[in-house]
C-alpha cells in the first residue's frame, strides 16, 4: 500500500474533534517513506525534523540562543548569509551535532537565491565546453552537478520535479549535433538520469509545444531534441532549507547584521560577532570558535571588514529573467534558445501559470538591490522571437528581476583566469572561513566542504559525517505527487457566498496542489486553519 493510501486510511480512522474557530484537528503521526532504518543520526534528526508536533522556534527563542553564546558558551560556528548556501551550511553542521547560529540581514532568500532560472542543472553548456576544449575540469563540475541535481530533487520532492526542455533545430546539422549532445548528457547522468532525451520530429514538436515557429532564421523546423533538468521552487526550497536547520537546533535568524567581528586580542583570530537587530535597533555579541561567511555577492565585503587589504574574490554577473503571460509556453514543457548573440543559453519555461525567461550574464557592480536595464529585458525578448509564433510584445513583461552571481576567484590564484562557476572555499583569514561561487544545483556540497573546512580551522569536533545527502527536508518526508487527493477529500475551503456570508466549500482541486507542492506534507497544518 502506497503511503498516501495508508495516510488516507488513517486519516478516515482517526478521531477528528472540531472545536468552533479556537478549535484542534487531532490528527495522527504521518507515515515515512523513509522510515525503514538506517543510519541512527539520520534517524534521529529525521524524527526531529518530521516530528507533526514540531514547532519552528520563535524569533524570541533563536535570538536569546545567540545572545547566549557568551565567549564561555560558544558557538561552533555562525554563519553569515541566510541565501541557499548559508542555509545549507548551517543544516549540515547542525546535523553534525554541532551548535550553530546563522544571521541574515535582509530576509532568507531575499538575495540572489530567490532571483534564479528556478532550474537545477547539470549544465549542458559546460559538457559542450569540456568536449570541444578537452576541458577535464568543466567535465568533472557536470558530474558532479547531475549528482547533485538528482539528490536535490529527492531531499524536496514537493518543491522540486523533473522539466522536459525542447531545443529546436532548423536543420539537419543541429538535429545531429544536439542528439548526440544530449545523449551524451544522458550519459554522464548515468544512474542518476532524470528521463533519457529523444527527438521529435517538427509536427510532433508543434503539437507539444502549440507557440514554437515552424519558420525561423530563414530555415524550416526539421524537429527538436527534448532533454530533462529539474525545476524548484528556489525560495521556498531555500525557507524550507532554514526552517529544517531550526528544527535540527540551529538558531537562525533573519533581519540581523554584522556589524563588526570580535578578536582574540592576542592571536587576532575572529572569535564572533557583534549583531544588530535591524528590527529593533538592539546590538549584541555573539562568540564563536568559526565564522562560516556565506553572504553571496557580498562576501568580499565581510573579508574586508576582517582584514581591510583583503583582495577581491568575486567577480559579480548580472542575471536578469523576464514574466511573461502562460500563452507563451505550455505547461509541463520548456524551450532553449540555444544560441544567442553572446554565446549564451536562453530558457523559456513554465512557472506557477506564467511563463518565466531569461537569462543574461553582464558584468555589473554590487548593490543591495540591483534592476534590470531596459536594453536586459530587450535582449531577452529578442532572442526568443525567432522561436515563436507568436508576435513578443514588450508589453507582455508582466515583471523582471535581476540577481548577482557571486561568480568566484581563488584570492590565492594569480590570475582571472580562475574564474569558475565551481565554488571557492577559503580562510585567508584566521577563524574567518569564505564559500563563494558554485550555483544552485550544488548548494548541498558547497555546504559540506564548507563544514569540513570550519571543522578543521576551529578543531571542533562533530558527533558524526554529513548526513545532507540522504536528509528530506521540512514537509519532504512521505510527500507523494497524490499527496494533494488528501488535502481535497479530507478538508473543505472556506468560501464567501454571494450574501456575505461566509461558508465551507469544496477544496478544489488548484488549491489541493498548490498546497502540497508549497508546503509538502505541512500543507494538512495550513488546510486545518481554513476548518476554523
Amino acid at each position: 500500500m502506497s503511503a498516501t493510501a495508508t495516510r488516507i486510511r488513517r486519516l478516515a480512522a482517526a478521531a477528528v474533534a472540531v472545536t468552533a474557530c479556537g478549535g484542534a484537528i487531532l490528527l495522527p503521526p504521518s507515515v515515512s517513506s523513509n522510515d525503514r532504518g538506517g543510519d541512527p543520526a539520520v534517524e534521529s534528526v529525521r524524527r526531529m525534523i518530521n516530528d507533526q508536533n514540531a514547532v519552528v522556534p520563535s524569533r524570541t527563542v533563536q535570538e536569546s540562543a545567540l545572545i547566549g553564546a557568551s565567549s564561555a558558551n560558544t558557538l561552533d560556528i555562525l554563519v553569515v548569509g541566510g541565501g541557499a548556501t548559508g542555509c545549507g551550511v548551517a543544516l549540515d553542521a547542525a546535523t553534525r551535532g554541532l551548535r550553530v547560529g546563522l544571521v541574515e540581514r535582509e530576509d532568507f532568500s531575499s538575495g540572489t537565491s530567490s532571483r534564479s532560472t528556478k532550474l537545477i542543472h547539470g549544465g549542458v553548456r559546460y559538457l559542450e565546453k569540456a568536449v570541444f576544449n578537452l576541458d577535464y575540469g568543466q567535465l568533472k563540475l557536470v558530474f558532479h552537478a547531475l549528482e547533485e541535481r538528482k539528490q536535490v530533487i529527492e531531499n524536496a520532492p514537493h518543491l522540486c520535479h523533473a522539466l522536459p526542455c525542447m531545443t529546436p533545430c532548423f536543420d539537419w546539422f543541429e538535429v545531429v549535433y544536439y542528439w548526440m549532445g544530449l545523449k551524451m548528457y544522458d550519459l554522464v547522468a548515468g544512474r542518476r538520469l532524470l528521463h533519457l532525451s529523444r527527438y521529435y520530429s517538427a509536427q510532433e514538436s508543434v503539437e507539444l509545444f502549440p507557440t514554437l515557429a515552424r519558420e525561423g532564421k530563414d530555415k524550416s523546423l526539421r524537429g527538436t531534441v527534448v532533454y530533462y533538468d529539474g525545476q524548484m521552487n528556489d525560495s521556498r526550497l531555500n525557507v524550507g532549507l532554514a526552517c529544517t536547520a531550526a528544527l535540527a537546533g540551529a538558531a537562525v535568524l533573519n533581519h540581523a547584521e554584522v556589524v563588526s567581528f570580535l578578536k582574540d586580542e592576542g592571536t587576532k583570530r575572529i572569535i564572533g560577532a557583534r549583531i544588530r537587530d535591524n528590527l529593533s535597533g538592539q546590538e549584541f555579541e555573539t562568540y564563536a570558535k568559526v565564522v562560516v561567511n556565506a553572504a553571496g555577492p557580498f562576501c568580499d565585503s565581510l573579508r574586508k571588514m576582517a582584514n581591510k587589504d583583503a583582495q577581491p574574490m568575486i567577480c559579480p554577473s548580472s542575471g536578469v529573467h523576464i514574466v511573461l503571460p502562460d500563452y507563451y509556453s505550455p505547461e509541463g514543457m520548456g524551450l532553449i534558445v540555444p544560441k544567442t548573440k553572446d554565446g549564451r543559453i536562453v530558457f523559456m519555461l513554465p512557472w506557477l501559470g506564467r511563463t518565466l525567461a531569461g537569462t543574461t550574464d553582464s558584468n555589473t557592480s554590487i548593490t543591495p538591490l540591483p534592476e534590470p536595464h531596459e536594453d536586459e529585458i530587450q535582449f531577452i525578448l529578442d532572442a526568443i522571437c525567432d522561436y515563436l509564433n507568436v508576435k513578443v510584445r514588450r508589453a507582455d513583461v508582466l515583471s523582471a528581476w535581476s540577481g548577482i552571481r557571486p561568480l568566484a576567484v581563488d584570492p590565492k590564484a594569480e590570475s582571472t583566469e580562475s574564474i569558475s562557476r565551481d565554488h571557492v572555499v577559503s580562510e585567508d583569514y584566521p577563524g574567518l572561513v569564505t564559500i563563494t561561487g558554485g550555483k544552485w544545483t550544488t548548494y548541498r556540497s558547497m555546504a559540506e566542504d564548507a563544514v569540513n573546512a570550519a571543522i578543521k580551522s576551529g578543531n571542533l569536533s562533530p558527533r558524526n559525517e554529513c548526513i545532507t545527502s540522504n536528509l528530506q527536508l521540512i514537509g519532504g518526508d512521505g510527500w507523494e505527487p497524490s499527496f494533494f487527493t488528501v488535502l481535497a477529500q479530507q478538508y473543505v475551503r472556506m468560501k464567501k457566498s454571494y450574501g456575505g456570508k461566509v461558508v465551507p466549500g469544496v477544496m478544489d482541486t488548484a488549491t489541493a496542489k498548490h498546497l502540497s507542492h508549497a508546503y509538502g506534507t505541512l500543507a494538512e497544518r495550513v488546510a486545518i486553519i481554513a476548518q476554523c
